[in-house]
C-alpha cells in the first residue's frame, strides 16, 4: 500500500550568539501542533507538516511520533529509516543522540537510544515462538568514502544490491547486541569515531553523515522461517554556508563535499516527486554514496520519517527557509513498506552470499538450455549461485513464472554491472585525471631542481676559479723598484 512519509519540523531554542546577533528576533511564530508562519524580510508563509515541534518540546514526543511507529514494524518485519537534516547547529545530533549516548538526563535522551529501549522492550511482550536477534552496525559517509564506525580499518565500504533490490553494505561489521546496556556502549565506541570539526556556527560540527543500522531477526521456533526487519537512522551533515562557518583549508574541502551530496539528495526528491506528465524514469541514486544508501528509504521497501531540523532565528532565515522547502518537497514521496521476504534456512547465513544451489535451480538451467547455447548457460549458473537467484519451485511456484523471474533479475543484475563498472570508470578517469596533474606538477619541479643544481655547480666551479686565482696571484712576490 503506498503511503507518503511522514515529515516533522522541529526549532530548537535560539543561541546565544543568536540571541547576541539579532536581539531575540525570530522568523517563526506557531499556529498549532501542524502549522506555523514563516516571516523574512521578503514574504509570510504558513506551512504545515505532520507535526512541528517548537523549542519546548520534548525528546519524548518525538520518538513517540516519529520513530516509535517504525520501532513497532521493524519486529514485525518491515523496515524504517528516520532521517535529520538542516543546517549546520539546527540540532540534528541532539535529536539523534541527546547530550551525550551513555550519560545524560532521562529527559534530554535522543532518538537513538530510545530506539535501543523501544526495540528490545518490544522483543520482550513479542509471542514467545518467535526467537529475536538484534544486530548493530554504524558507518559514516566522509568525503565520500563509506567508513565502518565499529572497525576503522575498513575505511572504503562498497555498496552493493541484493537479489530483492535492497541496499547492503559489503563487508560492514555487524554486533550481536543482547541488552540496552551493551548496544549504547557499541554506539558510544563508534560515536567517538565519527569525523568532526569546528566551525563559527559549531563548535563540535559533524563532518560526515552518519548512519546507524540496527538489523532485527525473527525467526520462529514452529516453522523455521526467518525474517528481518531494520531500523535506520541517519544523522546529515549541515548544509553550510561558507561566510557563516569561515570554513578554509580541510574544512572548506569537507563543507564542499557536504554540500555536494545533499545537492544530490535533492536532486532525489525533486525527480521522486515532480509530476507523472515531466516524471524523469531515470532517478538518480548513483549520484553520491548518500543517495545510494538511501534508495530504499526514499524510493522502495521502506517506512520513512523525515525531521527537519531548524533555527528559528532571523538571521538564518534563508537557511530555515530552504530545510523547510525540502520537507515540503520530501512529504509527496510514496513508500511501500512491505514484510521482509521469509528466506530457505539454507539461504545466506551470516553474511555468505553463496547460497546452496539446489534441485529447483538446476530445472531452471534446464528449461534455460532449451534457448541458450551451454557456454552462456554455465556463465548464467555462476551469475544465479553469486547472486542467489534460485526459487523452490516445488512449493507451488510455477516454473515458467520462475523461469521469467530469474531472467529478469538476471538482466536487472547485468544492467546494475554495467552501471557499477561505468561508476568506476569514471571514478578511474577522474583518478587517473588528477595523477596527471599531479605527475605533471612533479616533472616541473624535478626541472625546476634540475635547473637549481646545475646553476649551483656551475656557480660552485666559478667560485672554485676564482678562489685558485686569488691563491695563485698571492704566490707572487712584489716587484721591488730600483733605487
Amino acid at each position: 500500500m503506498m503511503s507518503n512519509i511522514t515529515v516533522c519540523a522541529r526549532f530548537r531554542p535560539l543561541s546565544a550568539k543568536e540571541r547576541k546577533d539579532s536581539c531575540d528576533s525570530i522568523c517563526i511564530s506557531s499556529i498549532d501542533s501542524e502549522s506555523f508562519i514563516f516571516k523574512d524580510e521578503k514574504d509570510e508563509c504558513t506551512y504545515s507538516f505532520d507535526k512541528v515541534f517548537y523549542e519546548e518540546s520534548m525528546q519524548a514526543d518525538v520518538y513517540e511520533f516519529l520513530a516509535l511507529p517504525i520501532v513497532k514494524d521493524a519486529v514485525k518485519g518491515v523496515n524504517g529509516t528516520i532521517i535529520t537534516y538542516g543546517q549546520t547547529g539546527a540540532g540534528k545530533t541532539y535529536s539523534v543522540e541527546g547530550p551525550s549516548i551513555l550519560e545524560c538526563d532521562v529527559q534530554k535522551k535522543g532518538l537513538l537510544p530510545r530506539v535501543v529501549d523501544g526495540l528490545f522492550e518490544c522483543i520482550k511482550s513479542a509471542d514467545e515462538s518467535t526467537k529475536y536477534t538484534i544486530k548493530l552496525s554504524m558507518v559514516e559517509i566522509y568525503m565520500e568514502k563509506v567508513r565502518d564506525l565499529l572497525d576503522l580499518t575498513k575505511d572504503n565500504i562498497q555498496i552493493k544490491e541484493n537479489k530483492e533490490q535492497e541496499i547492503l553494505l559489503s563487508g560492514v561489521t555487524e554486533i550481536t547486541i543482547s541488552d540496552p546496556e551493551g548496544a549504547l556502549q557499541s554506539l558510544s565506541d563508534g560515536i567517538v569515531n565519527r569525523a568532526v570539526g569546528e566551525t563559527h556556527m559549531n563548535v563540535g560540527s559533524s563532518r560526515s553523515h552518519c548512519i546507524y543500522i540496527l538489523t532485527v531477526q525473527l525467526e520462529s521456533t514452529t516453522d523455521k522461517r526467518v525474517k528481518t526487519g531494520k531500523v535506520i537512522l541517519v544523522d546529515l551533515a549541515g548544509s553550510e554556508k561558507v561566510e557563516k562557518t569561515g570554513a578554509e583549508g580541510k574544512v572548506l574541502e569537507e563543507s564542499k563535499t557536504i554540500n555536494k551530496s545533499l545537492s544530490a539528495l535533492g536532486n532525489v526528491i525533486n525527480a521522486l516527486t515532480c509530476g507523472p506528465s515531466t516524471r524523469s524514469s531515470h532517478i538518480p541514486f548513483r549520484d553520491s554514496k548518500l543517495t545510494r544508501i538511501l534508495q530504499d528509504a526514499l524510493g522502495g521497501n521502506s517506512r520513512t520519517a523525515l525531521l527537519c531540523c531548524c533555527s528559528p532565528s532571523a538571521s538564518n532565515a534563508s537557511e530555515t527557509l530552504s530545510t523547510i522547502r525540502f520537507g515540503m518537497r520530501a512529504k509527496h514521496i510514496k513508500a511501500s513498506p512491505l514484510v521482509s521476504r521469509k528466506e530457505d534456512k539454507h539461504a545466506k547465513k551470516h553474511g555468505d552470499i553463496t547460497p546452496t544451489k539446489d534441485e529447483s535451480c538446476d530445472r531452471i538451467l534446464n528449461k534455460l538450455r532449451e534457448r541458450l547455447e551451454e557456454e552462456d548457460v554455465k556463465l548464467l549458473e555462476e551469475l544465479f549461485i553469486l547472486e542467489g537467484l534460485f526459487f523452490d519451485v516445488t512449493s507451488g511456484e510455477d516454473l515458467e513464472s520462475a523461469y521469467q523471474d530469474v531472467t529478469s533479475w538476471t538482466i536487472s543484475s547485468l544492467q546494475q554491472a554495467v552501471e557499477e563498472l561505468i561508476y568506476t570508470v569514471e571514478e578511474l578517469k577522474r583518478e587517473n585525471k588528477d595523477l596527471k596533474a599531479r605527475l605533471a606538477d612533479a616533472e616541473r619541479f624535478n626541472a625546476m631542481r634540475k635547473k637549481t643544481e646545475d646553476s649551483a655547480g656551475v656557480l660552485l666551479k666559478i667560485s672554485g676559479i676564482i678562489s685558485f686565482l686569488f691563491s695563485w696571484a698571492g704566490s707572487f712576490s712584489p716587484l721591488k723598484m730600483p733605487s
